[in-house]
């Protein structure tokens, strides 16, 4: 069940997000272990909401609209702020303490920001309920063999991000510091856009696509 949870887990990693554009971006600014850092704030927690999506707590956010509409706003407004940090980092601005995207960034600081990025979307909780409750009823498969196939799906998301950490880090070696900046801005409007298209209705009742997950807000 490990390795089925891995392969899922894969197959979602191609709705590339904005959890993968921000480690890309900070391994290609800051280097492969300050990047490393984030993956492991991201795997943290996908594992937080999975294990919430096992014990139920989907159902409750189900039941309750108004609550998932909070969410949804919240997670869209988090996106556009860190897009537009990303933006301002572009032209040596900081619209935010600390926040400038473009600067070497501490080990502490990527950590907590890939913690608020992937907070800032609870509703992937609803995914995962969506998907454990089709592996229960379609697979037939056991309750314990879900916490297998979720550590499995964690895993997916530690190796890709890794991955990119990888190519983020490799490519910094050739890349012009007028290039990074211009990344900069290119992520940052990347990010404001998955915000936009977060707070204009992505539907979370159909919980079929890890668009839902990485609109994670969008690994």
């Amino acid at each position: 069940m490990i390795w089925k949870g891995i392969r899922f887990g894969m197959f979602l990693q191609i709705a590339v997000g904005p959890i993968c554009i921000f480690i890309f971006q900070t391994a290609a600014t800051s280097g492969f272990l300050v990047a490393e850092t984030g993956v492991l704030g991201v795997a943290m927690i996908d594992c937080l909401f999975i294990l919430a999506a096992i014990f139920g707590i989907g159902k409750i956010l189900n039941k309750h609209r108004k609550l998932k509409e909070i969410i949804r706003y919240f997670g869209a407004t988090v996106l556009v702020v860190f897009g537009l940090s990303s933006i301002a980092g572009g032209f040596r601005l900081s619209i935010i303490p600390s926040f400038n995207f473009l600067s070497q960034q501490s080990i502490e600081t990527v950590f907590w920001k890939t913690l608020v990025l992937t907070l800032s979307n609870p509703l992937t909780i609803l995914f995962w309920a969506g998907v454990f409750a089709t592996k229960l009823v379609q697979e037939n498969i056991k309750q314990k063999d879900i916490y297998s196939f979720g550590l499995g799906a964690v895993l997916s998301t530690l190796i890709f991000l890794t991955f990119i950490s990888i190519l983020g880090s490799f490519l910094t070696i050739f890349l012009d510091p007028v290039v990074l900046k211009v990344l900069n801005v290119i992520v940052g409007i990347m990010l404001v856009i998955f915000g936009i298209r977060t707070a204009w209705g992505q539907n979370y009742d159909q919980l079929d696509s890890r668009e839902i997950t990485e609109d994670k807000t969008s690994e």
